[in-house]
């Protein structure tokens, strides 16, 4: 008898776990069948390009409320896309942190400008995923 109810416990948290698993799958799923609003390409112009761009002034303290919404628009995308070169888990890494940098600063947390500072090294990112 003993041994019985150890064996539906068993069977019980077994069937409760695979619910779980089951159920924190489907964002993962979802994720994994998202399409990319914008390229890499498009998110490099839209934000990066040119001496006087969106990144720069947030870098500098003096980006607008709807520039850091583009901020976190556009660099939605890119763990999304498939890195131009170099490894896909480096990418995801470096992509999702300029994304939560950039949530971060949308929301006002404290040392978000420090973050994103962080984040937005485009040397680190360039050297392992931009193609020559």
């Amino acid at each position: 008898m003993r041994q019985r109810t150890v064996t539906r416990r068993h069977l019980i948290a077994a069937s409760v776990a695979l619910a779980l698993a089951g159920v924190a799958s489907v964002p993962l799923l979802r994720a994994a069948e998202a399409k990319p609003k914008y390229t890499t390409k498009e998110v490099m112009k839209a934000l990066h390009k040119g001496q006087d761009n969106i990144a720069k002034h947030v870098t500098q303290g003096s980006g607008t409320k709807e520039e850091i919404d583009k901020l976190v628009e556009y660099y939605a995308s890119l763990p999304l896309n498939e890195p131009p070169k170099g490894d896909k888990t480096s990418w995801t890494a470096k992509s999702t942190a300029l994304l939560r940098a950039a949530q971060d600063l949308r929301a006002g947390k404290p040392n978000a400008l420090a973050g994103y500072k962080q984040a937005v090294n485009c040397k680190a990112c360039h050297s392992a995923h931009r193609p020559n």
